[in-house]
């Protein structure tokens, strides 16, 4: 039924011709082409479109989400059961019921999409920023960014920071070009058509895939995660010795990490179509802190194990025998009618279910192990703490901007050592342990904020900050900065709250209501500090000489001259302390 082999593209799949191939009716309703298989119980549906966040920008993204609560918003509380989801590279509107409640949603659907509600634009964007805060991010949801960095699959990484730029027409015209007739694919649990059905959509073109980017300039690599998780992710050709090799790496790491070890609650590993042609292995483990060392040793050692051949036929035959099972499960062309209407979306070839059977049948130790070098060479590993994984032969992924860009430069003000440079291509940050730099043709999201701040993402994924209050620099010195970045990477931010604009240390008024500038008040200071030190120095030198000549002559001196002396010290004091003491508040950055 759903394969993991042979692909074709979209326009190579279906005709127009009703036929039925393992159970599975292909047909067309309204143009869009449509899979049909039949059930017992409630009618399933889904509408399927090639669309999803990894065919934004960082600078758009959030709009397909935002496009299908805009779509479902009109169903509002009623008893359908229905829901829609926005993935990587496809947009999903599904629904259970009767055939009646069935036409109703995606009737409905099809009409929103038409005519979008936009007049619940800012409403749905804030629902969509409530729904992100109260969404927990599991462990590894940083791997897309290291992987792919900020374009593409990468975007899965990020929260959906194009939401503040979107327009009614942007959200319109990418639901016209998009959510279209020839880039859908329609599946439902019924051997008919649901009769009053209306699926009229504009016309337009099956979308390709997004292109594969990539931040990484070797792999395997590793990079230190915030959670006290180890993952690890391999891009690999979809097949089906990929999706058993996957099950084979999950029972070891069950048994070696959880079983023998005691090291993991959570030992596991996973198959995931990602496109057409490629699918992502993913394997987990968690661990108490003071077992992660021993949980990463050993889940390490479970690769090496695969890699090196040493692959059981026990357990082959185990993870064989659980995928042919799912041939025998009631109903088998309705099961499976969802991943093939995917399928189908995607442009992969589906097998029959004997041409699936052969293929699972045809898996061998030595092809496992052929998967098992594949994962390793492309492998990304997400390591717990601060823990490096270089000895297992696993490079760092790249911390910093291996160059920094020629430019005007800019001292970071107060006691923190840092530079800013900003070029005529490109823009670097340069600290004494780190450096950042973002060419504007490279860059993806410019955040722009009233107060003259700047945000800028790269494609590797890196990011900078620039706070004008922080270099003393204004408009006129970013005019560079301004002007190269692509306006379409421009988000326009809200003003922010003035507390959480930072200020030098050395700029932070001890009354909290405002520094006078730096310029002329070290001015004032300087020339103070003269007024009062050389009057401390020349009346320093003849207290000294005086008193000297007192202990000198004692005997012959007078009362007077005793006063006399005392009085050129006391001179000397009411220049020499003040001298003093704002020489001390100086060096501790206080004026």
């Amino acid at each position: 039924m759903n394969s993991d082999t042979d692909s074709t593209t979209a326009s190579d799949t279906e005709s127009d011709t009703d036929y039925v191939v393992d159970g599975i009716r292909h047909t067309t309703v309204g143009g869009i082409r449509t899979v049909l298989a039949p059930r017992s119980g409630p009618v399933a549906a889904g509408l399927l479109f090639r669309v999803g966040r990894a065919d934004e920008t960082l600078a758009t993204s959030g709009i397909t989400h935002l496009v299908e609560h805009l779509a479902l918003h009109r169903h509002g509380l009623g008893d359908l059961h229905y829901n829609g989801a926005t993935a990587a590279v496809y947009t999903h509107f599904h629904v259970s019921g009767t055939p009646a409640d069935v036409v109703e949603y995606l009737n409905g659907v099809c009409a929103a999409l038409r005519d979008l509600p936009t007049e619940r634009l800012e409403t749905e964007k804030e629902i969509l920023r409530t729904e992100a805060a109260g969404r927990s991010r599991g462990p590894g949801h940083g791997m897309p960014l290291w992987r792919y960095g900020a374009r593409g699959h990468g975007l899965l990484s990020y929260a959906e920071a194009g939401l503040p730029r979107l327009t009614a027409h942007a959200v319109r015209e990418w639901a016209r070009t998009r959510f279209t007739t020839e880039n859908a694919v329609l599946w439902i649990t019924s051997d008919i058509v649901p009769e009053g059905l209306d699926l009229t959509l504009p016309s337009g073109a099956w979308q390709e895939l997004p292109e594969i980017t990539s931040a990484l300039p070797a792999t395997p690599a590793y990079y230190h995660g915030e959670e006290g998780a180890a993952v690890l992710t391999a891009v690999v050709p979809r097949s089906t010795e990929a999706a058993l090799f996957s099950e084979v790496l999950g029972k070891e790491l069950f048994r070696e990490l959880r079983q023998k070890g005691g090291y993991s609650y959570t030992a596991e590993a996973d198959y995931r179509p990602r496109d057409r042609d490629s699918a992502t292995v993913v394997a987990f483990a968690d661990a108490l802190p003071e077992k992660r060392d021993a949980m990463v040793g050993a889940f390490l050692d479970v690769l090496a194990k695969l890699r090196a051949g040493r692959i059981e036929q026990a357990d082959l035959e185990s993870v064989r025998t659980a995928a042919l099972a799912r041939f025998e499960v009631p109903e088998l062309a309705a099961h499976e009618l969802p991943g093939h209407a995917m399928n189908l979306l995607l442009g992969h070839r589906n097998l029959t279910t004997a041409e699936a059977a052969a293929e699972i049948e045809a898996v061998t130790v030595e092809g496992l192990h052929r998967v098992a070098r594949e994962v390793w060479a492309g492998a990304l590993m997400q390591v717990p703490g601060g823990r490096g994984v270089d000895w297992a032969g696993l490079a760092e992924a790249p911390q910093q901007s291996a160059e920094v860009v020629t430019g005007r430069r800019y001292a970071r003000l107060g006691e923190q050592k840092a530079t800013l440079i900003v070029g005529g291509d490109g823009i670097s940050l340069v600290a004494p342990d780190h450096q950042v730099t973002i060419r504007y043709a490279e860059c993806v999201l410019l955040n722009s904020y009233p107060d003259g701040a700047r945000y800028l993402v790269g494609q590797d994924g890196f990011t900078l900050t620039v706070e004008p209050t922080l270099y003393g620099i204004g408009a006129a010195q970013l005019a560079p900065l301004d002007a190269g970045v692509h306006p379409s990477a421009v988000v326009s931010m809200p003003p922010r709250d003035p507390s959480r604009i930072p200020r030098p240390e050395s700029a932070a008024p001890a009354s909290g209501t405002g520094a006078a500038p730096a310029g002329p008040r070290l001015t004032w200071v300087t020339v103070v500090l003269w007024v009062l030190g050389v009057p401390s120095v020349a009346l320093g030198v003849l207290a000294a000489l005086g008193t000297y000549a007192v202990f000198h002559d004692a005997e012959r001196l007078s009362a007077s001259d005793w006063a006399a002396a005392a009085i050129l010290w006391l001179f000397v004091a009411v220049f020499l302390v003040p001298w003093g003491v704002m020489l001390r508040r100086r060096s501790k950055g206080r004026y």
